[in-house]
C-alpha cells in the first residue's frame, strides 16, 4: 500500500519527503517491528528528539522564491531555531513564553544527544537480537 498518487511512479520520494529529518535520521531504514519498542521510541520523541532539534537545531524558512530566466533563485530567512522563532512572535502568549525560557533554560545539547545515544542503543540492540532470530529459522 502506498500514498502515492496515480500515474505518478516516483511520487513516494514527495509524499515522505520529511521522513528523513523525522523518523529516518533518528532510526535509520532498518524495520522495527516489535510493540514493546514503540513506548520506548515514543518517549525517545517526545522526551528527547524533539527538544533538541526546536531548542537547538536551526532551520532555513524561504523568504522569497522568484524566476530569473529559467531558473529559480530562492532566498531564505537567516537560519533559526524553532524555539526562536516563537519567542519573536507577537502572537504567542507571555505565559507560553516564560515556560519555554523555564524549558529551555534547563536543557543541555550535549546531555540530551547522550542520552538519544542511550536509547538508540537499547532500541538497536532489542532490534538485532530480534533479526538474528529470524535469520535462524
Amino acid at each position: 500500500m502506498t500514498r502515492s498518487r496515480p500515474y505518478r511512479k516516483n511520487d513516494n520520494a514527495h509524499v515522505e519527503q520529511k521522513n528523513w529529518t523525522h523518523a529516518r535520521q533518528l532510526f535509520g531504514y532498518d524495520r522495527i517491528d516489535q510493540a514493546r519498542l514503540v513506548p520506548i521510541m515514543n518517549e525517545l520523541y517526545r522526551d528527547l528528539w524533539c527538544p533538541l532539534q526546536n531548542h537547538f537545531c536551526p532551520s532555513l524558512k524561504p523568504r522569497e522564491k522568484s524566476r530569473n530566466g529559467s531558473r529559480y533563485v530562492r532566498r531564505y530567512h537567516e537560519p533559526k531555531t524553532q524555539y526562536e522563532r516563537v519567542m519573536e512572535h507577537p502572537a504567542v502568549s507571555d505565559e507560553i513564553k516564560t515556560a519555554l525560557r523555564e524549558q529551555h533554560a534547563v536543557l543541555n545539547p550535549f546531555i540530551l544527544k547522550t542520552q538519544i545515544e542511550r536509547k538508540l542503543r537499547v532500541i538497536f540492540s532489542y532490534v538485532s537480537v530480534s533479526s538474528n532470530l529470524r535469520q535462524r529459522k
